[in-house]
């Protein structure tokens, strides 16, 4: 009698598993460190009164938004162990990502000038099109939500 391939793939899978919770655990820590570096740039922000410095609100609101994406690639490996499906979940951490470099760009950071107005567009043309994705995927699994709905209670 031979070893079933279905058994080493079933072994995979549940290895597979196990790897993504450990991770979703390490995001975890990795968030509550967050959480306490959010908290201490903000005590530092008040006591050295540079909390009127655009510059520093920026570099706090960017801790914020890398928070969120953390708890978005959290959310994603959840779903992905409990096989749910990922790609809202996927598209809303890039838009996430994509508003966070639109909130921290600075002209200043680019050598020629030159580069400026197309990494602008880049991200303009990025951003629209991950809002038309958000929409399209959302659409959708507001539709599936109501046709469920909707045969479940008729």
């Amino acid at each position: 009698m031979g070893s079933d391939p279905a058994d080493f793939t079933n072994y995979s899978t549940e290895l597979l598993r196990w790897f993504v919770l450990v991770t979703t655990y390490f995001l975890l820590a990795l968030f509550v460190i967050g959480i306490y570096d959010l908290g201490l740039g903000l005590y530092l922000l008040i006591i050295t009164g540079e909390y009127t410095d655009p510059v520093a609100v920026v570099g706090l609101i960017d801790t914020v938004l890398l928070l969120l994406i953390i708890l978005e690639v959290h959310r994603t490996l959840i779903a992905y162990a409990n096989d749910n499906p990922v790609l809202p979940i996927v598209v809303s951490a890039a838009l996430i990502a994509v508003s966070r470099q639109i909130i921290s760009f600075r002209v200043d950071d680019f050598e020629p000038v030159g580069d400026v107005l197309p990494a602008a567009v880049g991200l303009a043309v990025l951003l629209v099109s991950l809002v038309v994705v958000y929409v399209v995927v959302r659409g959708g699994s507001i539709a599936e939500q109501l046709s469920l709905s909707s045969k479940s209670g008729g």
